[in-house]
């Protein structure tokens, strides 16, 4: 019987040994997937930190850009009332250039009737 009851420790004792060597190698997974997890975090949050980086240097573009921007609505203000006048213009000249047409054939006309006049006196 103690030789059964040895059986019996001895394959206690490698079930346990088994058992232990397995929750150490779980164990050591689990340890290594942390691990790599830390370094993954790590990278990440550098990445992060340098979209942050270059968030923050577009903002300072942008506001630049807009600052520019600004100051180039003043002279498109000054372009639509420059385009406004010469619309104004326009109109004028159009005016006039009827108003001459109208005069030239008055002025044909009273040659053509002065000439007609003489000739018939004449």
């Amino acid at each position: 019987m103690a030789d059964a009851r040895d059986d019996l420790a001895e394959s206690l004792q490698n079930l346990f040994t088994s058992v232990s060597s397995m929750v150490k190698s779980e164990l050591q997974g689990t340890n290594n997937q942390l691990d790599l997890l830390e370094k993954m975090n790590l990278r990440v949050a550098s990445e992060y930190e340098d979209l942050g980086d270059v968030a923050a240097g577009l903002r300072v573009f942008a506001e630049q850009m807009k600052s520019k921007s600004g100051g180039l609505d003043e002279f498109v203000g000054q372009m639509d009332a420059i385009e406004k006048q010469v619309s104004e213009f326009e109109a004028v000249v159009s005016v006039l250039d009827r108003y001459v047409s109208v005069l030239e054939s008055k002025i044909r006309a009273e040659f053509r009737h002065r000439r007609s006049n003489d000739s018939v006196t004449g």
